[in-house]
C-alpha cells in the first residue's frame, strides 16, 4: 500500500483574477473576497487526484481536515485518512507547516501540496531534507521549480513516481516580497530546495528574468506590433517587459506586472481585473498581446490570471498576439509554450501552433501545449 499526503492552501491564488498580484496577508485576502474572488485551490487539488484513481485499491490518501485537503480528496473519489486539526475558514501558514511535519512523520511516500510560492516556502521550512513532495500550481505568482505545469500533470507525475517511473531531483524554492511586486519591483529570493519527481514537460522550470541586452529586440517587436494595430480595437497588454516596450512605443504608461488596455494609441484602462476585462471585451472588438514567462514558457495561468478563460473565449484564439524575443524562446531549449488557464476547454483551444513576433517583420512558429 502506497500513501500520499495532501495539503491544500485554501486561499492560494485568490488575488489573481482580481488583479491583486498575490494572496499573502489577511488584508489582501479580505480585499480579494470583496472584489468577488473565488478560491480555486480546492478544485485544482481535486483535479490533481483524478489521475491517481487508477491506484485507488493500493493507495491511501492522508489529508488534513476540510478545506486543507479532505474536501478535495473526497470530491475526487477517495476516502482519505484525516489527521490534524484546523479552524475552518481561518487556516494559516503554521497549519501548512504542521501538516508537513505530521505527514513526514507518518512517512507517506509523497506529499502533494496545492498553493503558490508562499506555500512552497512553508513546506520547505518544515519538511525533512530529501523528503519527496510535489506542488500543485494554485498560486498567482509561481517562480519556484517545485510545481507541476498544471494540476492534471501533478497527478500524472505523482502516479509515475509511486510506480517507480520518475526520479527525484532537487529544485529551488523562490519567492518575492508581494508589496514590492505590486509596485513593479521583481526580485525573487532563494529560500531553499525541495526534492520533487521529475519528467520533462510535467514539471515547470524556474522563472528567469529578461536580460537588459534584449532591449533592442523588444523595441523592434514593439515597432512591428504598433504598426499592425487597428483603429477602434482594444488591445489587452499582459504583464512583462516585452509588452511594456509596446506601451512605451505608444507613449502610454504600462504596469509591469499588471494587465492594461489601450485603444487608438491611448490608455483605456490600467491594472485591470478579470471583471473589468470582461466588460471591455463585451463592448469592444479586442485582441490580447501576451508574452511567455522567461524560463517557464507559460502564456496564460502564471501571473496574468486577470486574462481568465472567459476573456480568452470571448476574444478568440485568432485575436491573440504572442510576442517574445528570440533569446527568450531559445532559453526554453525547444520546450513548447504552456497554458494553464484553469479551464480544460480553453487550454485545448489554445493548444497548437502560434506565430510569435520576435522582431520587426520577424516571426517564428512555436508550439503551445496544455
Amino acid at each position: 500500500m502506497k500513501r500520499i499526503g495532501l495539503i491544500v492552501n485554501p486561499i492560494a491564488g485568490i488575488g489573481g483574477r482580481v488583479g491583486l498580484k498575490g494572496s499573502d496577508g489577511i488584508e489582501i485576502q479580505r480585499r480579494a473576497l470583496e472584489l468577488g474572488a473565488i478560491p480555486e485551490s480546492l478544485r485544482r487539488a481535486t483535479l490533481s487526484l483524478i489521475p491517481l484513481l487508477d491506484l485507488r485499491g493500493t493507495l491511501e490518501v492522508v489529508a488534513y481536515p476540510g478545506e486543507m485537503g479532505e474536501k478535495s480528496a473526497r470530491e475526487a473519489g477517495f476516502t482519505p485518512r484525516v489527521i490534524g486539526k484546523i479552524q475552518e475558514g481561518s487556516t494559516t501558514a503554521e497549519d501548512t507547516r504542521r501538516a508537513v511535519k505530521d505527514m513526514s512523520a507518518l512517512k507517506v511516500d509523497l506529499i502533494l501540496f496545492a498553493g503558490g510560492d508562499g506555500t512552497a516556502r512553508d513546506v520547505c521550512s518544515a519538511i525533512p531534507t530529501g523528503f519527496p513532495c510535489l506542488g500543485i500550481p494554485a498560486g498567482v505568482k509561481i517562480h519556484s521549480a517545485v510545481y507541476a505545469t498544471n494540476p492534471k500533470h501533478a497527478g500524472e507525475l505523482a502516479k509515475m513516481y509511486l510506480e517507480g517511473k520518475a526520479r527525484l531531483r532537487e529544485a529551488e524554492v523562490l519567492d518575492l516580497d508581494e508589496d514590492a511586486y505590486r509596485e513593479g519591483r521583481v526580485s525573487p529570493h532563494l529560500y531553499g530546495t525541495l526534492y520533487v519527481p521529475y519528467r520533462p514537460l510535467l514539471l515547470q522550470n524556474q522563472k528567469s528574468p529578461s536580460p537588459a541586452s534584449e532591449a533592442y529586440q523588444m523595441e523592434a517587436i514593439a515597432a512591428e506590433v504598433v504598426e499592425q494595430m487597428e483603429p477602434g480595437v482594444a488591445y489587452i497588454l499582459g504583464p512583462g517587459t516585452t509588452t511594456r516596450a509596446i506601451a512605451q512605443a505608444l507613449d502610454v504608461e504600462k504596469t509591469l506586472i499588471g494587465v492594461d488596455v489601450v485603444r487608438d494609441g491611448q490608455l483605456l484602462a490600467k491594472d485591470v481585473t478579470q471583471a473589468q476585462l470582461l466588460k471591455v471585451v463585451e463592448t469592444l472588438p479586442a485582441k490580447i498581446i501576451i508574452t511567455p514567462i522567461g524560463g517557464q514558457g507559460f502564456l496564460f495561468g502564471r501571473g496574468n490570471q486577470q486574462i481568465g478563460p472567459e476573456v480568452i473565449r470571448k476574444v478568440g484564439r485568432e485575436n491573440i498576439i504572442v510576442v517574445s524575443t528570440a533569446d527568450k524562446l531559445r532559453g526554453l531549449r525547444f520546450q513548447p509554450l504552456l497554458v494553464d488557464t484553469g479551464d480544460a476547454e480553453v487550454d485545448a483551444l489554445l493548444a497548437g501552433y502560434f506565430h510569435v513576433i520576435t522582431g520587426y517583420k520577424e516571426r517564428m512558429v512555436y508550439k503551445v501545449v496544455s
